[in-house]
């Protein structure tokens, strides 16, 4: 027996992949399929890139707002990564939106939300997209369900 015969014998057994890991891929700009998402203002879309956010496990999404969108509060239960894709992203923390709470975030910054921080988006300055990374089930959840779209139901979508 060979020596590579008797390490991968010996080898831990790999953990089974991901949805969507599974094999080589690139997703490129042009193929994003943004569509409409219930839970946002009817201008906003959103592209899941990786994964199922509507099940346990990682995804990753992008959102799309368009100039002078605003999400009002809500929050997610997941804890959340943000990478600002394009334009400026303007995010504010509490449960009332506040414009002298927003904080601007260029292309190339990331942002750290943790699980159930109440937070509001505006597209203050033209078109944001952001590239959320997360473990799902996605959930969204308005601070005052008169905001919510879907009329308060926080399920995905």
């Amino acid at each position: 027996m060979s020596i590579q015969n008797r390490r991968d014998r010996h080898a831990p057994a790999l953990p089974a992949h991901q949805p969507d890991e599974d094999r080589f891929h690139v997703i490129h700009a042009e193929d994003v399929q943004w569509r409409p998402f219930a839970a946002f203002p009817p201008a906003a879309r959103l592209a899941v890139l990786v994964g199922d956010p509507s099940k346990p496990g990682p995804y990753v999404i992008r959102v799309k707002l368009p100039a002078d969108t605003k999400m009002q509060p809500h929050r997610h239960p997941e804890d959340r990564i943000y990478t600002v894709i394009s334009g400026v992203f303007y995010i504010g923390l509490g449960a009332e939106f506040d414009e002298h709470k927003l904080t601007a975030h260029p292309p190339g910054s990331v942002i750290v939300l943790p699980g159930n921080q109440p937070h509001f988006h505006w597209a203050k300055s033209g078109e944001y997209v952001t590239q959320v990374t997360a473990i799902g089930p996605l959930g969204l959840a308005y601070v005052d369900s008169a905001d919510d779209p879907r009329g308060g139901d926080e399920r995905w979508p």
